[in-house]
């Protein structure tokens, strides 16, 4: 268990040091212990998703989703511990931080010798099965089954890796992957135990290739800009302006955004380059390779004789980007509907608690950006959504400050298993029942380690709390503080105002606590604030 020194500021903050394992699990154990489904996307970002208030709600691009919010809770201050794929993946299987668990970079390989809780699952008698994508280097432990995406994983004719070796398999990577967990479930049902499916999608991961279904998905619609598309950074700290995810500078137009390349075309010019989507157009059957290249043709030619640029060319890269991206999102929400489906006629559903989220958030144009990786709440924010029936009071809300780092405790005090005083998290179950929790976390902590990387997102760490934020970033020795009652999108930075001094030293003090409980001595100490 943590050590709490000032142990009522702290653990008042962490919401650790009291056991809640001991206060929940008894409430756990029905006759028949319940089923957890676990639906996870990449790069999902909330502001995309209708239940979340989205500013592309006249568009409906999740009413599956949407519908699971209504029949259960909509998590409002859900977050992540460091917003990069792998990590975030690291976090949820542990509990632990990136530093704790040792995953803190895409790029690192996942100890799975250490304690996760598909291990305790199964060993509390739950089946446990992972399908989709995995991104942490080394071979998954703790589940009775497993296929899963070699690294990134394709959208289209993807390969798949599992126990049994490496296949290739035909169709849209976001549909197999719903294909083969209701496959999985089909057979657990002969079983009469209780299982732990984890059904993780590529989509909608960057260079966002839609299913051929939705390519014409939005074609007739001008989609809404954010209000900081063409942000200047004039009031962040220096990392803001020097990082390489903008739509303008950096999104490349045959890689990301799908048009033909011309004769000029130089494959290894630009920067934050992935051509990963690219690659996979040869992948392609013939049949989807000649729709996928009509859906586009038109719109391509177009802008070929428009020469655009400027502004201009900045806002139809916004347009090309997002409807891939709300497309992709299309597609998971297709399946999400499948699945919900498949366990309301398979008569899973009453015992089986389903959720929804994804591994960090995303940047929609917000800041002109693409990506995630920064403290920004964009990029921090996470959905999470679940439901249970019978428990959870449909559409319900919940705003406590949440994160990945609570799924780990949670999964296993749903199931009635201890949880691991080692885990930094927290069990969501008291939350989910609706019980008031009055030492529930008031702040959270963050920290990105990325650096250097694709995006050159500088390292930093720092402190939310329900009003505030305060960032350090350690490598330029530089703050930024942000009221996100009156400043929601964060473009006036706070930090040296002398209006802002007790705030900023009472916040850098809370951080401190903050480093210190969670035993974070891998940054640059925090040196006095000026």
């Amino acid at each position: 268990m943590l050590r709490c020194p000032a142990a009522l500021i702290v653990c008042s903050l962490l919401g650790v040091g009291w056991p809640a394992a001991a206060l929940t699990a008894q409430d756990a154990s029905p006759t028949q212990r319940p089923n957890i489904l676990f639906i996870f996307t990449d790069d999902h970002a909330p502001h995309a998703i209708g239940a979340y208030g989205s500013r592309f709600a006249e568009l409906d691009p999740t009413p599956n989703i949407d519908a699971l919010a209504q029949q259960g809770m909509v998590f409002r201050n859900s977050f992540c511990t460091n917003s990069i794929c792998g990590p975030s993946r690291a976090v949820i299987l542990t509990g632990k931080h990136s530093h704790v668990n040792g995953f803190m970079a895409n790029g690192n390989r996942f100890d799975g010798n250490q304690v996760t809780f598909p291990k305790l699952l199964r060993q509390a008698g739950y089946r446990t099965a992972l399908i989709g994508k995995w991104h942490l280097s080394s071979e998954p432990q703790g589940f009775d089954y497993w296929d899963i995406l070699p690294g990134q994983g394709d959208y289209y004719n993807p390969e798949f890796i599992s126990a049994e070796g490496r296949r290739q398999v035909e169709g849209y990577c976001t549909d197999l992957v719903t294909d083969m967990a209701i496959g999985w479930i089909e057979q657990q049902r002969e079983e009469g135990q209780p299982f732990m499916l984890m059904c993780q999608h590529k989509a909608p991961h960057r260079n966002w290739m839609p299913a051929l279904r939705h390519l014409d998905l939005y074609d007739d619609v001008q989609l809404p800009e954010p209000a900081s598309l063409f942000d200047d950074f004039a009031d962040n700290a220096s990392p803001a302006r020097n990082q390489e995810m903008e739509i303008d500078r950096h999104m490349n137009l045959v890689y990301d955004l799908f048009l033909e390349p011309d004769a000029d075309w130089d494959p290894r010019a630009g920067k934050a380059l992935d051509g990963s989507g690219f690659r996979n157009l040869a992948k392609m059957t013939p049949q989807q390779r000649q729709a996928w290249d009509a859906a586009f043709a038109a719109e391509n030619a177009a802008f070929r004789q428009a020469k655009l640029s400027g502004k201009e060319l900045v806002r139809w890269k916004y347009q090309r980007y997002m409807k891939n991206y709300l497309r992709t999102i299309k597609g998971v929400d297709d399946n999400v509907g499948r699945m919900l489906r498949y366990l309301d006629t398979s008569g899973l559903a009453e015992n089986t608690i389903v959720i929804y989220a994804s591994d960090q958030g995303f940047f929609l144009g917000d800041h002109g950006w693409y990506d995630k990786r920064w403290m920004y709440e964009e990029s921090l924010r996470m959905p999470l959504i679940v439901r249970w029936p019978g428990v959870i009071e449909p559409a319900s809300d919940d705003t406590h400050l949440v994160q990945n780092l609570d799924y780990a405790p949670t999964f296993l005090d749903l199931a009635g298993a201890e949880i691991p005083g080692a885990m930094q998290g927290r069990s969501l179950l008291p939350l989910l029942r609706g019980q008031v929790v009055p030492d529930w976390r008031q702040a959270i902590y963050y920290h990105y380690y990325g650096f250097p990387a694709v995006h050159q997102v500088a390292r930093h760490y720092g402190i939310r709390t329900r009003q505030y934020k305060l960032i350090r970033f350690y490598q330029t020795r530089e703050w930024e503080l942000y009221d996100l009652e009156s400043n929601p999108d964060e473009r006036h930075n706070l930090f040296g105002q002398a209006a802002y001094h007790d705030l900023t030293a009472t916040l850098a003090e809370q951080l401190g606590a903050l480093r210190l409980s969670y035993g974070d001595h891998s940054a640059i100490g925090i040196p006095e604030h000026k």
